[in-house]
């Protein structure tokens, strides 16, 4: 089988449920190291390499044509978030909404899913047009 072809099954079968509901996701750093190190295990495997033969972990990817794990990690944050914008009256946008009363905890505030959303729309540097092309295409 080629390694295109073999790129193609890993994304459809592999990866997908590697990433199954990664769009509602709160992923730290430990998380998205221990995916790379998973993904790069598979990706060393299918092009036969091993890892003291030292290649990069790019140009492997290059050869089987897929992404970076991390990069459709954000994909699939930045398409369920326009796919939530887009509804008019859903429960979903309603809890991301939902503002708890009362007195909050000591220390610093956790973060909340549409922080990270906004810090992976600076990281990709999406400004309004690009943003309005990603909506389209999700459409």
């Amino acid at each position: 089988m080629s390694l295109i072809m073999r790129g193609r099954l890993y994304n459809s079968c592999m990866r997908s449920s590697m990433l199954h509901g990664s769009e509602t996701w709160h992923v730290r750093k430990e998380n998205v190291v221990a995916l790379l190190r998973a993904e790069m295990r598979m990706v060393r495997w299918m092009c036969g390499v091993k890892l003291k033969d030292r290649f990069p972990s790019k140009e492997l990817r290059e050869r089987l044509c897929i992404d970076d794990i991390t990069l459709v990690l954000q994909q699939n944050k930045l398409q369920w978030y326009v796919h939530v914008l887009q509804k008019d009256d859903d429960l979903v946008k309603k809890c991301m909404e939902y503002e708890l009363k009362g007195p909050r905890r000591r220390g610093r505030t956790k973060r909340i899913w549409t922080e990270i959303v906004e810090k992976d729309c600076h990281a990709r540097k999406l400004d309004r047009r690009k943003w309005r092309k990603l909506i389209k295409d999700v459409r």
